[in-house]
């Protein structure tokens, strides 16, 4: 049997005891590390200090290239700290690593995991060559999970150095949640202090003895001290120290847990609305009471105010349900529709106040789809039963979930102004009619010149009834020849000055009108300035036209009376001359060509007689014999004078006589004169034109005149305003006086008629037309009776 020697026989026991020595030595290390670790932690309160120490120690036990630590925040991680990345590269690293957390690492793994770079994330691997990165979690209790250490390319990443790190993480998992703790707590006083001191409203805590343990800052300031100076304190003294208040105001009986719940202060007047509370301190025994002070001094004085409004407005104001009930109605309601009292008038439907009980249906749904109603007009019944006119102005009132649960309005009384716009349109109307109706014409100009008004018969005349003048210039009717004689006008009336009787001639594009008297008036506005101006336009046709007759009548008596004394003085010599040559001619001893000599005189003399005879006969000496004519017998023997001359001339004449004609009462003979010297007027004038002569006469009725037409197709007349004034003539030298139609005229005068004439519409000739006044019975009765 051999022996082995002592030393190889304790070689196995050495190499236990050496490996227990070395495993015991790492544990000692570790448990230094570990406990190191822990103090470190320990002095750290705020998170970021907290990653920063455990990521460097981290980075150092694993000797890793770089380290990040993120926390999870709700259920998202947010990267807090890292190392070993460069300072531009942080903010974008950051965000390729939450959202690689987020994706890699389950909740449910309590170890740590390694994961290749590229698959961690491809584009922080590429940047920042990683290989390798290692996860490890920080879970709290209750395995909620705190935060991830992420540590790359690790140098030493065995199973003991990875648990250390996990240990650690356990350490800092415990740190981290106490830091987050504290933090929540801090965090928690912090915004209880400030909410406490942010209140607007008075704040204080006393305990059992009415002594002040706290004030918020409103109510320091409003006490103009410091917090500290006021507390210890009894409650009372912080208002008005007084006897005849208790310790504390607002705690009526303490013990029976009764608080007041109004308090006005006695030396501002103030009015503070008292929320009081019970807090519990150490002991059962130990209270403290705290009070919210709320001043509605202002909201009081508000109300007051808006009661006071609400009772003393003049307009009616109500509240009212969704159902039709009325909740408040102030009094001004109550006197508007004839209640006696706001009970009897709230006991009303307000459904029952409408005059159509459908119109309350109507402001409802308008009111619930736009939310308020302005100046809408409504018919109410008072309490008699009358209607009143009233404006609404409301609107909705909605709870939070959008339901209505109240209706606000106010009504205005406009009974008496629909009256006095019923009035007003009434008289409008009525003025309108007026204005419309009158033969005048009446626009309103501005001063610019355009019409901003003008009456029906302004319109129809300026327009031929087929447009409005309003908006056009007022001047575009008035003649162009006139029209600056208008604008001078129109500036003067400007100035302020009226202009009245202004003869201005009116035209509808080339079409005259006639004649107008224009009065033009300026509309001033109260500080004296013209703003328009009114023109009131007068048909004077007519009465233009009969001036001219009139004027016409008195220059033909005028020269009756000339022509009466100059034929006169006439006829005494050339009776002598007559007289002295009929005696030379009697002479037979008168050689031949004297004797022709004097019967030239003698027949120039009487020619000379006839041209006085005319004279006389013009001046109408002598009262004309009337009586019946029949006027188709008087033409009849007129143109049986003319007929042979106008065949031999081959003029053609056209008789239309009226043989159903009244007769009239007349000079048959002057008849005749007036008769035959236009025929031969009309003869004389077709004679002159290149073409066959037509002559037509045309007898008629027209309604209480008989009239006559003598119509030609000469040259026409060129002056038709002078045709009958004496002398005027359109003839050659010796062929006429132009006395002729002066007679006419003044014998047609004198039957009461009258003569015009005027050229024809086909530019052939001129027409010449007499009328004459038919005889009436009573005078043919008159007349019959006189001659039997």
């Amino acid at each position: 049997m051999s022996h082995s020697s002592p030393t190889t026989a304790h070689a196995p026991v050495g190499l236990g005891s050496r490996h227990d020595l070395d495993v015991s030595e790492r544990h000692r290390k570790r448990a230094e590390t570990l406990v190191s670790f822990a103090l470190e932690l320990g002095a750290s309160v705020e998170l970021e200090d907290l990653a920063n120490k455990f990521s460097a120690r981290a980075m150092e036990t694993l000797e890793a290239r770089a380290t990040f630590m993120a926390l999870i925040r709700g259920s998202r991680p947010q990267t807090i700290a890292m190392r070993g990345i460069s300072a531009e590269l942080e903010q974008q690293a950051a965000k390729h690593l939450n959202r690689a957390l987020e994706t890699f690492f389950p909740r449910q793994s309590l170890k740590a995991i390694a994961i290749p770079g590229e698959q961690f994330d491809p584009q922080l691997a590429r940047e920042l060559a990683w290989e390798e990165v290692i996860l490890v979690p920080l879970f709290g209790g209750g395995n909620q999970l705190l935060a991830v250490l992420g540590l790359a390319d690790c140098r030493r990443h065995s199973d003991s150095d990875i648990e250390l790190v996990q240990a650690m993480a356990t350490h800092a998992a415990a740190a981290l949640q106490n830091s987050q703790l504290f933090a929540r707590i801090t965090r928690s006083s912090r915004q209880w202090a400030e909410m406490f001191d942010s209140i607007s409203d008075f704040m204080l805590l006393h305990d059992e003895h009415q002594r002040v343990l706290r004030v918020n800052r409103s109510l320091s300031e409003k006490l103009n001290k410091q917090p500290s100076q006021l507390l210890g304190l009894l409650v009372r003294d912080l208002f008005v120290p007084s006897s005849n208040l208790p310790a504390c105001p607002f705690c009526i009986d303490l013990r029976g847990q009764e608080f007041r719940e109004e308090f006005r202060d006695p030396k501002t007047g103030s009015v503070y609305l008292v929320s009081s509370s019970h807090l519990r301190g150490g002991s059962e025994e130990a209270q403290q009471i705290v009070h919210v002070l709320k001043d509605v001094s202002a909201s009081r004085h508000a109300e007051r105010l808006y009661r006071e409004l609400f009772d003393n407005i003049q307009e009616g104001a109500y509240f009212s349900a969704p159902d039709g009930r009325l909740l408040e109605v102030n009094d001004a309601l109550v006197r508007m529709l004839g209640y006696d009292s706001r009970e009897e008038l709230l006991s009303v439907k307000a459904h029952d106040l409408y005059v159509e009980p459908a119109h309350r249906e109507i402001v409802t749904r308008a009111l619930n789809q736009f939310g308020r109603l302005r100046n809408h007009e409504l018919a109410l019944l008072r309490r008699d039963r009358s209607i009143i006119y009233v404006l609404e102005n409301s609107f909705v009132i909605r709870n939070e979930t959008g339901q209505v649960v109240e209706y606000r309005g106010v009504l205005l009384d406009i009974t008496e102004i629909k009256h006095v716009q019923s009035q007003l349109l009434r008289e409008h109307d009525f003025n309108t009619q007026i204005l419309n109706h009158t033969q005048s014409l009446i626009a309103v100009v501005d001063t610019a010149g355009l019409v901003s008004y003008a009456n029906r018969r302004c319109c129809e005349v300026a327009t031929g009834g087929e447009g409005d003048l309003v908006g056009s210039r007022l001047e575009t009717i008035i003649s162009s020849s006139h029209r600056p004689v208008f604008r001078r006008a129109l500036e003067c009336v400007l100035d302020g000055k009226a202009v009245n009787n202004l003869e201005l001639p009116l035209a509808r594009g080339n079409q005259s009108i006639g004649s107008f008297s224009v009065n033009l008036s300026p509309m001033k506005v109260p500080s004296g300035e013209v703003n328009s101006l009114v023109a009131v336009m007068t048909d004077i046709t007519d009465v233009a036209m009969l001036q001219a007759k009139l004027m016409h009548t008195e220059k033909m008596a005028a020269v009756g009376q000339l022509v009466s004394g100059v034929a006169h003085e006439v006829n005494n010599p050339l009776t002598a001359i007559m007289g002295f040559a009929d005696l030379l001619l009697e002479n037979p001893e008168l050689p031949s060509d004297v004797r022709e000599d004097l019967q030239v005189i003698v027949q120039e003399a009487h020619r000379t007689r006839e041209i006085v005879q005319n004279l006389l006969s013009f001046a109408r000496q002598t009262t004309p014999e009337k009586q019946p004519v029949d006027v188709n017998q008087v033409l009849r023997r007129t143109i049986s004078l003319r007929a042979y001359d106008m065949g031999s001339h081959g003029i053609e004449l056209t008789e239309e006589f009226d043989s159903k004609l009244p007769e009239i009462i007349g000079d048959a003979h002057q008849l005749q004169q007036v008769f035959l010297n236009i025929l031969n007027n009309a003869c004389d004038a077709v004679r002159e034109a290149s073409r066959r002569g037509r002559i037509s006469i045309v007898t008629m009725q027209v309604a209480e005149s008989l009239e006559v037409r003598f119509r030609d197709n000469g040259p026409g007349i060129t002056n038709a305003d002078r045709i009958f004034d004496p002398f005027y003539t359109t003839k050659e030298v010796g062929k006429g006086t132009g006395l002729g139609l002066s007679i006419c005229y003044g014998i047609v005068r004198e039957h009461n008629g009258e003569i015009i004439c005027f050229n024809n519409p086909d530019s052939q000739g001129a027409t010449f037309a007499i009328r004459l006044p038919l005889m009436r019975a009573a005078a043919v009765k008159a007349m019959t009776a006189s001659a039997s």
